[in-house]
């Protein structure tokens, strides 16, 4: 399948003239070989396969891996067809972990289509996440023994977080604690993988490449507690999300389960409410009201910010190239999505 670049966008100024034409230009290659890869195989497969892929997406994590690829010591950076095959790598992953997420979740609709799984059928919708895995393992296996070793641990902590949120937390451990691993695992540790294997196959030194990871996994965690303060915060005439989604899966985020935390009125009736999935849509509104009221979203700031500390920690071990400002762009365009 063809790509076009209106397939990509960017979002934000780097902050630097080459990196504002070098970037989307990868991402044009990203998504061309991401296109190419899942449009080979069977014809009952790539229509199934692809179907996530063509409904669009941020491309946040082949982003942030063409800006670590800026550390690498070959001067064609993320211009390397490896950089891209390991851009894809993580994409492709990503999607996968979507399929799955939706039968888990038994969503009915993604990026503004109807996901898979309602499409089809759940066994398709797992089936098709399976088979991307092994387009992106084969992608893996031309990038060497060490892209390998690396993913498969990648690869172990997301199954790890997704069993760790599926069984929540053991009697007596601290719900906030748990969540936070969670997070780190199912989404940190994907985009700290990003930046590490862009670096990698860019050349960059052992030191930056560790780095990257940890800023990545420091990115990671801001990116998914912003989503969790827009999913109560957010209105829906700009953000074009609903109000509550998470708390209709009875997905408990952050901010909810410090209002849940709270000795008031409001935070006990909160804990009657959010008991599991809550369906009703007036008791929506009303979970949401009193969650609102509360001091959630100062709480779960004050966590950005730490970790947006440490994120900047990690910053400063990296050279002063205009990839690293542009890393604190990409953490600043997160924030950014508070409005």
């Amino acid at each position: 399948m063809a790509s076009t670049n209106s397939d990509v966008r960017v979002g934000l100024d780097l902050g630097d003239e080459y990196l504002n034409t070098a970037v989307p230009d990868g991402l044009a290659r990203v998504e061309a070989r991401l296109r190419e890869v899942l449009s080979s195989g069977e014809t009952f497969l790539t229509d199934k396969i692809s179907h996530l892929a063509v409904s669009g997406g941020k491309r946040f994590r082949p982003m942030f891996a063409l800006l670590a690829a800026q550390y690498g010591q070959d001067e064609q950076g993320s211009g390397r067809a490896e950089v891209t095959d390991a851009a894809v790598v993580v994409e492709l992953t990503h999607l996968a972990t979507l399929y799955h997420d939706d039968v888990m979740d038994e969503a009915e609709r993604r990026r503004g289509a109807p996901s898979a799984n309602a499409r089809w059928s759940n066994s398709v919708a797992i089936l098709a996440g399976d088979y991307i895995f092994a387009v992106a393992s084969g992608l893996m296996a031309d990038l060497g023994t060490e892209t390998v070793r690396h993913f498969a641990d990648t690869f172990g902590e997301l199954v790890t977080g997704q069993m760790r949120e599926t069984i929540g937390p053991p009697d007596g451990d601290d719900d906030i604690e748990h969540y936070m691993q969670v997070i780190q695992e199912k989404t940190g540790v994907l985009i700290a993988s990003a930046g590490y294997l862009g670096a990698l196959h860019a050349g960059a030194p052992e030191e930056h490449r560790a780095a990257l990871f940890r800023f990545g996994r420091h990115l990671g965690q801001v990116f998914q507690i912003v989503d969790d303060i827009i999913d109560i915060w957010s209105d829906p005439e700009t953000s074009g999300k609903t109000p509550g989604t998470d708390l209709r899966e009875g997905v408990f985020t952050l901010p909810v389960l410090y209002a849940m935390r709270e000795e008031t009125v409001g935070g006990a009736r909160l804990r009657e409410l959010l008991t599991g999935p809550v369906t009703d849509d007036a008791l929506v509104d009303e979970a949401l009201t009193l969650i609102r009221a509360s001091d959630g979203r100062e709480r779960a700031l004050a966590d950005i910010a730490r970790y947006r500390g440490l994120g900047e920690s990690e910053l400063a071990l990296l050279p002063a190239i205009p990839a690293t400002g542009a890393l604190r762009n990409l953490m600043e365009y997160s924030l950014e999505r508070l409005g």
